[in-house]
């Protein structure tokens, strides 16, 4: 056994004997790492049972957990009212990812009623908390101009913000403003960060993309996307 992996079970066993006492941030943390079997055996189900109890508790992250699991289908049946109803409890107690993730439901009309207006609002406000994600989909309601006017400057501003964050969305579209602008010495290097945390389905919807670009050194980071796309089938 590595060392990485002792300090993870250690870490498991402390986690449960807290979480056995009652701590829900121990609760919640201990539900996640059975989420991702980190140093513990993987088990959603049980999981969700722990998101819960730490819930009960009003715990902001394990009540945003709870919908996730809802939302997904992880350790249950996909419930998108029951899970909207969660992110509403994590957004009112300011959790920035329960208010991401219950403006995104509302952006879609999933579980909840469509309300693009309350979802930017939302938005904005875990944008104001440094959330990166949240920076990226307020770009795209001032790209598109969706609730407020259209401002490709301001739309711009936050892909660079979100891109700054680490979301790979934003440095996505931070670096397709910088090609538009010229710089494209800037948005490739921006293109290769995204690769770096990019998920499976967005590195070949973005693949695409690129492929079809005239755009000088492009088509070659799409090779690129390519190769790693390659490289996760493979792992």
């Amino acid at each position: 056994m590595s060392s990485e992996q002792s300090e993870l079970r250690q870490r498991a066993r402390l986690l449960l004997l807290a979480a056995g006492r009652g701590d829900a941030d121990a609760q919640a943390h201990l539900g996640q790492i059975l989420l991702d079997g980190s140093g513990i055996a993987r088990d959603p189900k049980l999981a969700l049972t722990w998101f819960r109890i730490a819930a009960a508790q009003n715990n902001p992250m394990a009540l945003n957990m709870v919908g996730r699991c809802l939302e997904n289908g992880w350790g249950c049946d996909i419930d998108l009212v029951e899970a909207a109803r969660h992110f509403q409890r994590a957004a009112a107690l300011g959790l920035d990812w329960g208010l991401y993730n219950y403006a995104q439901l509302l952006t879609r009309g999933r579980g909840v009623a469509q309300d693009m207006a309350q979802a930017f609002r939302l938005f904005v406000q875990a944008a104001e908390m440094g959330h990166a994600k949240s920076m990226n989909l307020l770009g795209r309601f001032y790209a598109e101009g969706v609730v407020v006017p259209a401002d490709q400057a301001k739309a711009r501003e936050l892909y660079e913000r979100a891109a700054l964050g680490g979301d790979f969305r934003g440095q996505y579209n931070h670096a397709a403003a910088l090609a538009e602008e010229g710089r494209l010495d800037e948005a490739i290097a921006w293109l290769r960060k995204a690769l770096t945390t990019a998920t499976p389905g967005f590195i070949e919807s973005a693949r695409q993309v690129l492929l079809n670009s005239t755009l000088p050194g492009i088509r070659e980071v799409a090779g690129e996307y390519q190769a790693m796309q390659r490289q996760m089938e493979n792992a």
